[in-house]
C-alpha cells in the first residue's frame, strides 16, 4: 500500500500523481489535502509519515511547494526515510541506495510531467542493499539513540 499527501502547494502535482498510480494499479491511498486552500504541510506530513512509520503502508509521497517542508516533518518519525528528489538521478538513487521509503517533491519546482516521472523512477527502482544496508544500520542506531534518550 502506498499512501499520498499534500498541502495545498503540492494540492495540483498530487493530483496528477495519484491519476499515475491509479492507472499503473497501484494500491493507494490519499490523505488530503483536497483543494487549493492553505493548509499546514506538518499535518499531511504527519499522516502519511505515520502510516509509513507504522507498518500501515509500505510508501509515501509527500508534497508541498517546495518539498523541504514535507521532507523535514517527516524523517521526525521512526524508520522513515524521506528523501526529498528534484530530478532522475536522485529519485532512483533515493531508492537504490537510501531505500527511501517516503518520495517527497516539491509541487512549484516540478511540473506535472516531471513529478509523474521521478515517481515512476523512484517506484519502479529496487534497493541494492550490500553496501548501503551498513548505512542505514547506523542510521537507525543514531534513531534508536535519540528515542532512548
Amino acid at each position: 500500500m502506498l499512501v499520498i499527501g499534500s498541502d495545498h502547494g503540492g494540492y495540483e502535482l498530487k493530483k496528477s500523481i495519484l491519476e499515475l498510480l491509479r492507472k499503473r494499479g497501484v494500491n493507494c491511498a490519499d490523505f488530503g489535502t483536497d483543494g487549493s486552500d492553505s493548509v499546514d504541510y506538518p499535518d499531511y506530513a504527519a499522516k502519511v509519515a505515520s502510516a509509513v512509520s507504522s507498518g500501515e503502508a509500505e510508501l509515501g509521497i509527500l508534497i508541498c511547494g517546495t518539498g523541504i517542508g514535507m521532507s523535514i516533518s517527516a524523517n521526525k518519525f521512526p524508520g522513515v526515510r524521506a528523501a526529498l528528489v528534484h530530478d532522475d538521478f536522485t529519485a532512483q538513487m533515493a531508492r537504490e541506495h537510501n531505500n527511501a521509503n517516503i518520495l517527497v517533491m516539491g509541487g512549484r519546482v516540478l511540473t506535472p510531467d516531471q513529478g509523474k516521472r521521478l515517481v515512476e523512477i523512484w517506484y519502479d527502482a529496487k534497493y541494492e542493499g550490500g553496501r548501503h544496508q551498513k548505512r542505514l544500520d547506523k542510521i537507525s542506531v543514531i534513531e534508536q539513540r535519540v528515542i532512548n534518550h
